[in-house]
């Protein structure tokens, strides 16, 4: 019988382009459906609950289908595991009410951005960080992270995944932790803009450096045309930790 399945991966996105499915290029998208095909799938394609660029990765993405699969669910995760890439695994699967969308039913995503503060090269830690030299000052990030809070226009921050959408967002969290070199930005809002946690992440950064002024952050909040942020915090930084959703679909 044809069911809906919701089901969370996680993936080191180092060698893919990014979630979303692209011709002549190895995307996460394209991997999970090759698995999935694999198990009898005859779907054209998954539904994700965001796409995540070159580069990022995620440890509580969220992909759904349509499957007639007649075994227990860990039959179908292990399933799944043995016909995926080891850099992608499939962490949980539940099924779900048959109009479930990953995107659309999504009330919040949260994203990591990790930092190492070291002077010289650490190849064992930054592959999934960005080394950032002299320390940005602490105060500073902790401020900045503060004024995102809230509802804002965000479009120096980033475009809308759809063409000519809106580019309010609502962030719900944004706070800056600290332990010895290492350092995490944490943000969740209810969606973001293509590229806006990367930005967001670089202009701190700029400023907690002295490259700023606060007065940037300030001046991007307020002025929707003040135009785009130029630069971005290094993509294998950001992870997409985990997508929220009310209970009646989680």
């Amino acid at each position: 019988m044809m069911a809906r399945y919701q089901v969370i991966i996680g993936y080191d996105g180092t060698a893919f382009s990014g979630m979303q499915r692209q011709a002549n290029a190895d995307t996460v998208q394209g991997a999970v459906e090759n698995a999935l095909r694999q198990i009898g799938w005859q779907g054209s394609s998954l539904l994700a609950a965001g796409r995540t660029d070159a580069g990022v990765h995620a440890a509580g993405q969220v992909v759904a289908f349509d499957l007639d699969w007649q075994h227990p669910l860990i039959d179908l995760q292990n399933a799944l595991n043995a016909n995926l890439p080891p850099e992608i695994s499939v962490r949980d699967v539940r099924q779900a009410p048959p109009e479930f969308h990953p995107r659309f039913d999504a009330l919040s995503r949260t994203y990591e951005y990790r930092i190492i503060t070291e002077p010289t090269r650490n190849p064992l830690r930054e592959r999934y960080a960005w080394r950032v030299w002299p320390q940005p000052e602490h105060a500073l990030l902790q401020t900045c992270a503060g004024l995102l809070i809230g509802e804002h226009d965000f479009a120096a921050f980033g475009t809308s995944p759809i063409e000519g959408g809106a580019t309010i967002r609502n962030v719900y969290r944004s706070e800056w932790q600290f332990s010895g070199s290492e350092i995490r930005y944490l943000v969740c809002a209810n969606a973001f803009l293509y590229h806006m946690v990367r930005r967001m992440v670089f202009l701190q950064v700029e400023i907690a450096l002295g490259k700023a002024e606060i007065e940037t952050l300030t001046a991007a909040l307020a002025d929707s045309a003040a135009g785009i942020i130029q630069g971005l915090a290094p993509a294998h930084g950001l992870v997409l930790l985990a997508v929220e959703y009310p209970p009646e679909v989680s």
